[in-house]
């Protein structure tokens, strides 16, 4: 991720490229006995991008998501992932039905080696902020109500004749 890469950015599919993360994350999703809702905008833009890079970026944030609910007993684990399209460019949002993130911990979790894990790194959310933004977008994230955190990546959208 780090190193400079001859790969250039192509116009990719936000819906495709989640789609395919989580196929590849099936398995983890049925341990974690989370149900997923997409609500995904069939008439969203094309952005300009790094398709392995972006996948990481989903990757990461549904597997923080399923992690987060993992200890959750009292109600559905339920991870939602939404796309749409905005005037600022394409939204995709990642909302789980954990425990939230803490208030107190909330201005530190983009940063390098900031970690709530027993097991983290501090890493996973300070990559994904980092390739958002090299990608000209912003990531945010905030706790849900009742319950939970959010993810939103909004990325620039791809402008006919782009």
């Amino acid at each position: 991720i780090f190193k400079k890469s001859d790969e250039k950015k192509v116009p990719l599919d936000v819906n495709a490229l989640i789609r395919e993360v989580l196929r590849l994350m099936h398995g983890e999703i049925e341990i974690g006995r989370v149900s997923v809702q997409n609500e995904l905008n069939s008439e969203l833009p094309k952005v300009l991008g790094h398709r392995i890079q972006l996948q990481l970026v989903f990757r990461n944030l549904i597997m923080n998501a399923v992690e987060a609910m993992s200890s959750v007993t009292d109600r559905g684990r339920v991870l939602n992932i939404r796309s749409e399209t905005k005037p600022s460019g394409v939204r995709i949002s990642v909302a789980d039905s954990g425990t939230g993130i803490d208030p107190e911990s909330m201005d530190r979790i983009f940063h390098a080696f900031f970690t709530t894990k027993s097991q983290g790194t501090g890493m996973g959310l300070s990559i994904c902020q980092s390739i958002v933004e090299a990608h000209g977008g912003q990531l945010s994230a905030s706790r849900s109500h009742p319950h939970g955190s959010i993810f939103v990546i909004v990325l620039p959208a791809l402008k006919f004749g782009d």
